[in-house]
């Protein structure tokens, strides 16, 4: 992490040094772990403005950690949750991805990454720079110890035609079956016949810790939000149980998958 970054966390550092607690004690105080506040001390993970909000809100500081944490996410490339959740993506061990309206950023082909961005929101050097950034991302995928990746997406994802651009489609479903043959790699799809089912709330990401904990991640048209807090995950924890339930095994997937290629086929 940066010079910047630093001296926020010595800052919380300082300020529980104040306080006299342990980390144990700190931690249960703003309703996290001890292992939850060591990690963020030591950078081993970012402070998630769920987080500094349980600190400020405790400690009655005056909103001061979260307008550190808005400070900082000024000064980097990347929005502050992007920020923030590039790092918990980059050290998860599993991660928990439902899409309803775009395959998943870590198994986009590039074509398809910026069919996504397109229709005026973003100009031409943002795409770019955006395609770069998540493509960079999907490299956690081929490291010597990747994370697992299980995914489930909604049948219409593949379904739905990108006007104007031929063969990208083809391309992408092609991608996905390529990726899903691959042991860290778990692709579901929810086929249109489960109807309306409790995933159509939204997109969401759970990922798991090296320390066993979760955070989730959920985002929109404007900006994304970054959960941490244990009634929270909970609730997003049993959302993806019951859509998983309602997506297909993963052989019967990856055949419906490689069904909708063929479609795409000229």
């Amino acid at each position: 992490m940066g010079t910047v970054t630093d001296y926020v966390l010595e800052e919380l550092r300082l300020l529980r040094a104040e306080t006299g607690l342990s980390q144990d004690d700190f931690g249960r105080a703003i309703g996290y772990s001890g292992s939850h506040v060591s990690s963020v001390e030591t950078g081993g993970r970012p402070p998630t403005k769920e987080y500094m909000r349980a600190v400020d809100n405790h400690h009655r500081t005056g909103e001061r950690f979260q307008r550190m944490l808005e400070r900082l996410g000024r000064l980097d490339a990347e929005p502050a949750w992007l920020r923030e959740w590039i790092e918990f993506e980059r050290e998860a061990t599993t991660l928990r991805w439902f899409e309803l309206a775009y395959v998943p950023g870590l198994l986009q082909t590039e074509r398809y990454a910026r069919a996504t961005l397109a229709g005026g929101r973003f100009d031409a050097e943002d795409v770019d720079r955006i395609v770069a950034s998540r493509l960079e991302r999907q490299a956690i995928l081929r490291r010597p110890r990747p994370p697992q990746l299980i995914t489930v997406l909604d049948e219409a994802v593949l379904r739905r035609p990108v006007l104007d651009q031929p063969g990208l489609m083809l391309e992408q479903c092609e991608h996905l079956v390529e990726l899903a043959a691959q042991e860290h790699i778990q692709v579901h799809v929810v086929p249109v016949d489960a109807g309306m089912y409790l995933g159509m709330g939204g997109q969401f990401i759970i990922a798991e810790m090296p320390d066993g904990e979760r955070v989730t991640y959920a985002d929109n048209q404007l900006t994304a939000q970054i959960v941490d807090t244990s009634t929270d995950v909970a609730k997003l924890a049993k959302t993806w149980e019951i859509v998983r339930n309602e997506a297909l095994p993963r052989r019967q997937s990856i055949e419906l998958i490689k069904e909708v290629t063929k479609s795409w086929m000229p």
